[in-house]
């Protein structure tokens, strides 16, 4: 034989107000016009809640962008918001390591704000902020440390 107390009073139930639009596992997202395909990002696990779409396992390319990934992404409007082990390669070839980015799709530049770590061909550089422009193929970084190799003449 089982019992249960069960307390009983007159407050009012509290009114939580649940803001989780939509949750998802393993999702492809792509973008189109009516010619071709402009970007696709992709994720392991993601939620949508109050209008900012954060994904796990985060995965994006375009035609400008071999891959952007990281750990964890939010996107918000035209930004990407990238967290843990961000790893970014330009189509030319280029690695940027780093743990934090910000990649602006509307204007296609990749703001680096934290320290970070490229590599092109055989050099590689060290630095504490990077800008990459997708568009014009343009880099500015700040505060670089660089082993360079060169031809012998």
């Amino acid at each position: 034989m089982a019992t249960a107390t069960v307390k009983l009073n007159n407050r009012e139930a509290s009114k939580k107000n649940f803001s989780k639009e939509i949750a998802f596992f393993e999702t492809s997202f792509i973008e189109v016009n009516q010619e071709k395909m402009l970007s696709h990002a992709s994720a392991e696990y993601g939620v949508r809640e109050s209008g900012v779409l954060s994904l796990d396992g985060f995965g994006y390319y375009s035609r400008n962008i071999d891959y952007l990934v990281a750990k964890h992404g939010r996107l918000k409007g035209n930004m990407i918001y990238l967290d843990g082990n961000v790893t970014f390669k330009e189509k030319e070839g280029g690695i940027y390591k780093a743990e934090h980015a910000v990649y602006n799709q509307k204007s296609e530049i990749l703001h680096i704000p934290s320290s970070f770590t490229a590599f092109h061909n055989r050099d590689i550089f060290h630095g504490q902020a990077l800008e990459y422009h997708a568009k014009t193929k343009e880099v500015n970084c700040s505060q670089i440390d660089a082993v360079f190799y060169t031809t012998k003449k």
